[in-house]
């Protein structure tokens, strides 16, 4: 297994779970109309959305118009406490929805990282110790 590809995956279950919240404010029935309008008319299924982040923003946007970023920020909002990362309510104007995602995603794969190679180290110097 690839080092980088459980955290991955952990991180795209964050997000989609961060999207459900964040479609969540709308509504049950509100959310589940987004998700089948996303995947008939964006051709983005939900379980797809961490692969088609692109596609997923574009039609929250044509889908919502002005409002999408008040949603983005909502999801921004949920997806960085769920990896741990401080948010700041307004997103910078300098920096995109699907640039947060790429930002958390990186923060999130470097701090499992992080804790893997202690976990590593505490393994070895244990092993060391015992021989």
């Amino acid at each position: 297994m690839e080092i980088c590809s459980l955290p991955r995956k952990d991180f795209d279950k964050l997000l989609l779970e961060a999207v459900d919240e964040g479609l969540s404010s709308l509504g049950e029935s509100p959310k589940q109309a987004i998700y089948f309008y996303l995947k008939e008319r964006f051709n983005v299924k939900k379980q797809r959305i961490p692969h088609e982040i692109e596609a997923f923003v574009d039609g929250i946007e044509k889908i919502f118009g002005l409002g999408a970023s008040f949603l983005e920020n909502l999801i921004l909002k949920r997806l960085y406490e769920k990896v741990e990362l401080s948010f700041r309510w307004q997103v910078p104007k300098d920096l995109t929805f699907v640039e947060c995602v790429a930002l958390a995603n990186r923060s999130f794969v470097w701090k499992k990282r992080s804790e893997k190679t202690v976990e590593e180290l505490v393994q070895c110097e244990e092993l060391m110790l015992e021989g």
